[in-house]
């Protein structure tokens, strides 16, 4: 595709659109024209800033668009310079380049859904409600935000009628989670995107769901700690032919860039999905916050800018 390179497609603002209380929605197209890659709900891309500056966002647009892409940005109050820049500086015409798209948070074929949104969480459930809505399936939404003008895209929700239940705190209090996931639903899978707080509460209430069940995708890490008997761990890179000693409170993304191995890597904190490596020997420590139970337990890709590993020897297929 013209204007695609290593390091992403060049793409322009097509148009900017106040969602809600501090929510934009923004719509990219290539600057070459054509097609953007093709994408699936839940992906999400990169997008690099003119300040250097790389964020991950949903995509939100109408399901498998390509003439543009379609993305919400919160301004966060303590933000880093992502969404400050997209709010106070970004306008139609300006060229920008994205990398992706990706999808760790994809949809599965089920009987029915059960989405739980908070706040932009509701971004990658969007193009999934929509898609379920094609397939002729039946769906729940649960959507939750601090105050209803908060909340962004409620126009297009309201029109599913009784099918979205809007929970703003501050006029009916926080989503009753443990009501609505008191009973196991044969058949049906949840996707929820939103707050640590909500995301936690909602394992809670659904731990006695079969795990395969639930399907989360946060938009920050959860708090981790490594180990205090983290030891130094052996790689072997066998495309490269390299082999790198992962030292202690190193991360073997780091190790294996320091010794010119070459990683497509982003959020550097176990969520985008970059940096995911084929394991071909070796037992990986999964500290992401992607893979599911039984992913992890299949032990065959690890996500190496924040995981280590269970043995002293790792082999990836870098």
């Amino acid at each position: 595709m013209a204007g695609e390179t290593a390091t992403g497609v060049d793409v322009a603002v097509r148009q900017l659109r106040w969602e809600a209380d501090g929510v934009v929605s923004v719509q990219l197209q290539a600057c070459a024209g054509g097609l953007l890659p093709s994408w699936k709900p839940g992906a999400h891309i990169d997008l690099v800033l003119p300040t250097g500056i790389q964020r991950q966002y949903s995509l939100c647009g109408p399901v498998g668009e390509r003439s543009y892409y379609q993305i919400g940005v919160r301004r966060e109050r303590a933000s880093r310079g992502g969404s400050e820049y997209v709010h106070a500086f970004l306008r139609p015409g300006q060229r920008l380049r994205l990398v992706g798209p990706r999808n760790t948070f994809e949809l599965e074929r089920a009987t029915s859904y059960l989405f739980v949104a908070g706040g932009i969480g509701i971004t990658p459930i969007l193009p999934m409600i929509r898609q379920v809505e094609s397939w002729g399936l039946d769906w729940q939404l649960l959507y939750g935000g601090r105050t209803a003008a908060s909340m962004p895209f409620l126009d297009e929700l309201r029109q599913y009628g009784r099918r979205v239940r809007f929970h703003p705190s501050d006029a009916s209090g926080r989503i009753p989670l443990g009501e609505y996931f008191a009973t196991v639903r044969t058949g049906v899978k949840i996707y929820a995107c939103g707050p640590a707080t909500l995301l936690t509460a909602l394992q809670d209430a659904a731990s006695h769901w079969p795990p395969e069940s639930v399907h989360l995708e946060r938009f920050k890490p959860r708090s981790r700690t490594s180990p205090a008997d983290d030891k130094p761990v052996e790689v072997e890179c066998a495309a490269s032919g390299t082999t790198v000693t992962v030292a202690e409170g190193q991360s073997i993304l780091t190790a294996v860039e320091d010794a010119g191995v070459n990683v497509a890597s982003s959020c550097r904190s176990g969520i985008c999905g970059a940096c995911e490596t084929r394991v071909l020997d070796g037992v990986p420590d999964h500290r992401d916050d992607i893979l599911s139970e039984n992913e992890r337990a299949a032990n065959d890709r690890m996500f190496i800018c924040v995981s280590r590993a269970q043995t002293s020897r790792l082999v990836l297929d870098i």
